[in-house]
């Protein structure tokens, strides 16, 4: 754990979740393992049977993908951002993020404890 409490304004400025979807259950499960253990990420949460539909090529899509909610920190975006690029399979992959708020001040310190 953190030597120094998280109040919300350092959660906000600190803590975000990363979403990025994938076209498959084993690149998901691969990426969210090498987020993990690389310590670019606390926790990833892997959700099937998303439906995106989106513009690509002047044409609307329709995919059915695996989508990741990413917890990390605003200081390990970077590398994180640089791995998923390094195996994710498509040209523009969807990955944003969104600070967090608040939260649970235990979770907020696990989360920023688990990535350092």
């Amino acid at each position: 754990m953190l030597d120094r409490p998280i109040d919300n304004k350092q959660a906000k400025q600190e803590v975000l979740l990363v979403y990025c979807n994938v076209p498959d259950k084993e690149l998901a499960n691969s990426l969210a393992k090498q987020l993990v253990a690389g310590r670019h990420a606390a926790c990833v949460n892997i959700s099937s049977g998303v439906q995106s539909i989106y513009i690509w090529d002047g044409q609307v899509c329709s995919d059915e993908e695996i989508s990741l909610v990413i917890k990390t920190t605003r200081r390990k975006y970077a590398e994180l951002e640089k791995v998923v690029l390094e195996v994710h399979p498509h040209e523009v992959p969807e990955l944003i993020a969104i600070p967090i708020e608040t939260g649970s001040h235990k979770y907020l310190e696990w989360v920023e404890g688990s990535i350092k």
